[in-house]
């Protein structure tokens, strides 16, 4: 047997969702392998990798001068090249239980509107962290595999994935795309926003990790039936000290207004693009959401009354890319079909 098939029959391929807040990996035959942060904390001085994943991520915002915590990715791309390798490494090693010399072919999913510069750099990547082979798959594609839509059939499918860095919305039919948008708004923007909101009316200064956490406790798309109401601790900008201070679901739905009015136009920009026929299968079905910034509370219902469709989660909102990428791994020529050149 040649050295590079018998390192295949050792090796697993990997299907990976390289997001802007997480990184998923999937392994063939085992499922979901990784389920990380894409943050990296590296040394100043020495260059060093200190940490990756949800190790770095405790240190975000409370790391030393010579250490500093990077998200490599930005807005669904590569920000840093060299920190994504090393980052992809650390993944691939891990799935494959730390173990060396493995060379295994790669499906990554990237968002849909993704240049052909930033194509290179996603496959450059995954080849130096030792990948034999590299497919890229559009998001929103994979999104609506692994939400369980029948893409292979020719009715329409209607898929919005928001995750970290950007919202994909897209109909799919007959194993294609038929529409497809890429708005570089998402989850990270949103928390960008409740910090700027809470400067602007608080002079209250917090940490990307503590409006991570407003966001999914009290943010919202859509008033709540009852209200609620969060403690949160930050800097007085103008004492310099540090400040309790109780905010509202309301408060928070005001400051995140923009973020999900820009989701909500890209929804119904793709709505009004879609072939007539393909827009009755999409009345019949509904939207589907997926992505991490779907799990924001009341955005279906906000959905649901800015487009009079019916809108239902995903299974599992966060996996759906992954699920999808892994189920493509394991089919060849649907790969072929999907695979974006």
């Amino acid at each position: 047997m040649p050295l590079l098939s018998l390192l295949r029959f050792f090796s697993n391929d990997l299907a990976i969702d390289l997001g802007t807040a997480n990184t998923l990996v999937f392994a063939r035959n085992k499922g979901i392998v990784v389920r990380e942060p894409s943050i990296v904390a590296m040394n100043t001085i020495t260059n060093r990798v200190e940490a990756v994943g949800a190790e770095a991520k405790e240190m975000l915002g409370r790391t030393p001068g010579n250490i500093s915590a990077i998200r490599p990715m930005k807005d669904g791309v590569i920000a840093d090249f060299e920190v994504t390798e090393r980052m992809l490494d650390y993944f691939i090693r891990k799935a494959h239980g730390r173990k060396l010399y493995v060379h295994p072919r790669i499906v990554i999913g990237v968002p849909g509107e993704i240049t052909q510069v930033e194509k290179r750099a996603v496959r450059d990547s995954a080849q130096k962290a030792g990948a034999s082979e590299v497919y890229l798959v559009e998001q929103a594609m994979m999104a609506a595999i692994g939400a369980g839509l029948p893409i292979t059939e020719p009715s329409g499918n209607m898929i919005v994935d928001i995750g970290g860095g950007t919202t994909d919305v897209a109909v799919i039919s007959l194993s294609g795309i038929v529409y497809s948008r890429s708005v570089r708004v998402a989850g990270n923007e949103m928390d960008e926003a409740v910090i700027q909101y809470l400067k602007r009316k608080y002079n209250l200064l917090i940490g990307e990790r503590t409006a991570e956490a407003i966001k999914c406790e009290v943010g919202s798309a859509w008033p709540l039936k009852e209200e609620r109401a969060m403690e949160i601790k930050g800097r007085d900008l103008v004492e310099g000290v540090p400040k309790t201070l109780r905010v509202t679901d309301t408060e928070i739905r005001e400051a995140l207004t923009e973020t999900v009015n820009a989701i909500v136009e890209a929804v119904r920009m793709a709505l009004e693009r879609t072939p007539p026929e393909l827009s009755a299968d999409i009345m019949d079905k509904g939207i589907v959401l997926s992505g991490g910034g779907g799990l924001l509370q009341g955005l279906d219902a906000r959905l649901r009354a800015e487009t009079g469709l019916p809108v239902v989660q995903a299974e599992d909102p966060l996996a759906c890319v992954v699920l999808g990428t892994g189920r493509v791994l394991e089919d060849m020529d649907l790969l072929r079909k999907v695979a974006v050149r």
